[in-house]
């Protein structure tokens, strides 16, 4: 590891945990910006092929209250 890097490490540790948890967001937020756009591409084709099969009928939707009922018997 750089010694830059752990110099900035060490000081971020120093910080109350509220501030090191926005620290932490927006270097994930940086990283994220580069590497989803086939995770978003991915993830549009299962929503495409999802409402498919909703409208196909190939899938069976449960209302909502018979879910909750079932979870309360679970």
């Amino acid at each position: 590891m750089k010694a830059e890097v752990q110099r900035v490490i060490d000081q971020t540790m120093k910080m109350p945990p509220n501030d090191r948890a926005t620290i932490a967001q927006h270097l994930i937020a940086s990283l994220d910006e580069v590497a989803d756009k086939e995770v978003e591409k991915a993830w549009q084709e299962e929503i495409q092929r999802r409402l498919t099969q909703l409208d196909s009928t190939e899938s069976e939707c449960i209302p909502w209250e018979e879910v909750k009922s079932r979870l309360g018997k679970a």
